[in-house]
């Protein structure tokens, strides 16, 4: 056993502790409190002086898929020959060894949630995974843990430079209706022949394999949407096919806070911290986390790594607050509102009886741009110690 004592504990839950201990048997955490009174033998880090938080997480990001300054021989995260790609899984792509694994555990980030790009309407199955091992199958604890699809300007680029559709925002939703409804026929076919032996099986489609998960609403779809009228675009598909979605970027989703509050999609707010780099961005605002919170709506932060190197996602957080967003909530962005988002708030997300020994150990309130991690824990094992 382990046990972390003393440590000023932001659990992300109603519960924080200005001097509380973590014990953690194996990989879970089993006890949360005061005093805690560890069994004989039981190794103890002393906390004292320091912030103790659960692992950050970062909702959307490409960790591994673009790796780091290879150019074309690490981009494995747009398979942009079809636009259409929903069987492609980002665990085939991951390189583990990628150096910025190692800065997003030193970082404070133990989970990312990684997968295909944007070129594609369809692109591919998103992964959330450690950032510390070297093993992928070992990394990974949900997959898939979300599809991704993209409206707007990505799709549109890339396939009118091929001359090929789809070069307008019409061709990429009729894209997207054509093969959701293909999928559906597919599954009904399916089911047909099962009750009625004289009808004959529909020959195996990968593509729509994939896409019958989505369609039974056991993966939800991580629409890539930066303009209001993408994000609405977007809004009005999933009602159509009621499908679960979360919004990816959401860049003008402060323009539309009410609607986005009455449909109850909830966005992953990012990247914030970057350049306007195409025409979709001219909205771009770091206030926009304050105004969404403003009126009710729970989302998340990322840093679409590589846009914005991972082991900065406490800084976005950081700068949100500075122009108008809770502290607290910014905290929750990056831990436990963006693990209950993408759905693995079961395993991460805060520091719970239960949950993984996910753990960071800092030198000061993570927001504060002179703080360090002292150490870092992921499923209760030491991966980072500043003092080593």
């Amino acid at each position: 056993m382990l046990l972390i004592k003393n440590g000023r504990i932001l659990t992300m839950t109603d519960q924080d502790y200005e001097q509380g201990d973590i014990l953690i048997e194996g990989t879970k955490i089993i006890e949360v409190g005061e005093d805690i009174f560890p069994p004989e033998g039981t190794e103890i880090i002393d906390a004292k002086g320091t912030y103790v938080t659960p692992g950050f997480i970062d909702a959307h990001c490409h960790l591994g898929m673009w790796e780091d300054g290879i150019g074309f021989e690490g981009a494995d995260g747009n398979e942009d020959t079809d636009p259409i790609t929903p069987q492609l899984s980002a665990i085939d792509a991951i390189n583990p060894f990628d150096p910025c694994f190692k800065e997003a555990y030193e970082h404070g980030i133990t989970t990312a949630v990684t997968g295909p790009g944007s070129a594609n309407v369809i692109g591919g199955q998103f992964v959330a995974l450690k950032t510390y091992g070297r093993r992928v199958e070992e990394m990974i604890f949900k997959s898939p843990v979300a599809m991704k699809i993209a409206l707007g300007e990505n799709p549109k680029r890339v396939y009118d430079e091929k001359n090929q559709s789809p070069t307008t925002r019409m061709a990429t939703a009729a894209l997207l209706r054509e093969h959701l409804r293909k999928a559906q026929e597919y599954q009904q076919n399916k089911l047909d022949a099962q009750e009625d032996e004289e009808l004959d099986k529909p020959e195996y489609d990968i593509k729509l394999e994939a896409l019958a998960q989505v369609l039974d609403g056991k993966l939800p779809v991580k629409a890539h949407a930066h303009r209001a009228d993408d994000i609405l675009t977007a809004i009005r598909i999933a009602k159509e096919f009621n499908l679960k979605m979360t919004i990816e970027h959401c860049t003008e989703g402060h323009l539309i806070a009410d609607i986005l509050k009455e449909e109850g999609y909830a966005p992953i707010l990012g990247p914030l911290f970057s350049d306007r780099s195409k025409v979709e961005l001219k909205n771009m605002s770091m206030k926009a986390p304050g105004q969404l919170a403003k009126v009710g709506i729970p989302f998340a932060m990322m840093t679409d790594h590589p846009v914005i190197p991972i082991q900065y996602l406490p800084v976005v957080a950081a700068l949100s607050v500075r122009e108008g967003l809770d502290e607290m909530e910014a905290l929750k962005s990056i831990s436990l509102y963006a693990a209950q988002i993408v759905g693995i708030d079961d395993r991460v997300g805060s520091i719970e009886k239960g949950k993984d020994a996910d753990i960071v150990l800092w030198t000061g309130h993570p927001f504060d741009y002179m703080t360090r991690t002292e150490k870092v824990l992921v499923n209760g094992k030491v991966v980072y110690d500043a003092s080593l």
